[in-house]
């Protein structure tokens, strides 16, 4: 008997530990490939002005010289380019890629906002900013209440999109807009992560409150006013989920199969209209397969109808941990893979190595981030006071609304 509780003993013990251990292994795997993997990438707070010839600028690298990327009275294109040749391999690869999930859960480093729900990441030796991304298509979502801190950070709550394209009015509409893209401001937020203009294809699709209509010209007026309304403020949107993302169950690995004729009538024009009306300044690839393709990983989409056909000049995101090759999302046009990944990015570095990613492909790509970057305000030297007009925008919310 008392071999018998000696071994039940020893056998418990043994789960204990092996448990045990198992969590810290599992803790460390999780933190060190989505959370805590951006050592030396910190946000830059020391950067100094300089006047030169009676212009004063910021000296993002610490140079005593004025830099073309340095100077907002040129060219963004021209800015861009500038920092672009000034880049290594591995800053432009780190560029692709967002900052983790750790500002989600409410961890951030100096500068960060507590909820954001993603980043494009810094360049501290050139001395370019982060950029927070904040859901969501009916108002922002940040932590209301931070370590340290009495006060509350309130967002309002506007009316869902098809609410909105409900109303068939555009002036209302990019109102609404509007007040979203001054309290993304206020707070800090470079992009929200919206407008989602998916069709309403059928009634138990579990995000159809984000989406405007079943009607893709409705969906598309309606959504460029918004767009319109949010990008006036400085403050950019991601227009999603690109394409056909219809319904929720599975989504993740739901193959659309879908004739040409239904896509570009249905499921792509209500897009098309947003991006020829109003020029989001990025836009979010979904989940799904089309055809047998991830979106994410489709040229045909994101290159030769996207850009080539429409004209779009923005950059595209991935849904969070959407996809499935980095080097083929980066080579199909999708620029940035959030909310990034330590393994994306040893993956990226490794396809550059092995020939699967071309420099032509990271410069592309590194080229339409930048070009984010330096529209927003943070690139503006802007300071955020998180004191938004909350009682206007309830006034506009309850317009709206009825």
């Amino acid at each position: 008997m008392k071999k018998k509780k000696l071994f039940f003993f020893k056998i418990t013990g043994a789960f204990i530990v092996l448990i045990f251990v198992a969590s810290i292994c599992s803790f460390w795997y999780v933190n060190k490939t989505f959370i805590s993997f951006e050592d030396g990438y910190d946000n830059r707070t020391d950067i100094l002005e300089l006047t030169i010839d009676g212009y004063t600028f910021l000296d993002r690298n610490s140079n005593s010289t004025l830099d073309v990327y340095e100077d907002d009275r040129e060219a963004i294109a021209d800015r861009v380019l500038d920092v672009l040749s000034q880049m290594t391999l591995q800053e432009k690869i780190h560029l692709l890629k967002g900052a983790g999930m750790a500002s989600t859960i409410g961890m951030t480093k100096p500068g960060g906002i507590p909820g954001a729900v993603g980043a494009i990441v810094p360049t501290p030796r050139l001395g370019i900013p982060t950029v927070h991304l904040s859901d969501g298509p009916a108002g922002l979502r940040i932590e209301p209440s931070r370590e340290n801190d009495d006060k509350t950070y309130y967002c309002t709550a506007f009316p869902i999109a098809t609410l909105l394209a409900s109303s068939w009015n555009q002036t209302l509409v990019y109102e609404v807009g509007n007040a979203m893209g001054r309290e993304a401001k206020a707070y800090g937020i470079d992009v929200i992560l919206g407008p989602a203009a998916n069709i309403h294809r059928h009634p138990l699709c579990g995000r159809n409150f984000e989406y405007f209509s079943e009607d893709p010209l409705l969906s598309g007026f309606i959504g460029a006013s918004i767009v319109n309304g949010i990008q006036s403020n400085g403050i950019g949107t991601s227009v999603k989920h690109f394409v056909a993302n219809n319904q929720e169950t599975n989504r993740v690995l739901n193959d659309v199969i879908v004739s040409d004729r239904a896509m570009h009538e249905i499921y792509l024009k209500g897009f098309e209209h947003i991006v020829k009306r109003s020029q989001p300044w990025t836009i979010m690839s979904s989940y799904n397969k089309i055809n047998g393709v991830y979106t994410s990983e489709s040229e045909w989409l994101l290159t030769n109808i996207l850009r080539n056909k429409w004209g779009f000049k923005g950059l595209v995101m991935t849904d969070w941990f959407g996809g499935k090759s980095p080097s083929s999302q980066i080579s199909a046009g999708n620029d940035l893979l959030e909310p990034g990944t330590n393994r994306q990015w040893k993956a990226l570095t490794k396809a550059v190595k092995n020939g699967e990613l071309s420099m032509d492909a990271i410069d592309i790509a590194a080229k339409r981030i930048l070009t984010l970057i330096f529209k927003t305000k943070k690139m503006q030297n802007y300071r955020f006071n998180n004191t938004p007009d909350l009682k206007k925008h309830a006034a506009i919310t309850r317009n709206s609304a009825s």
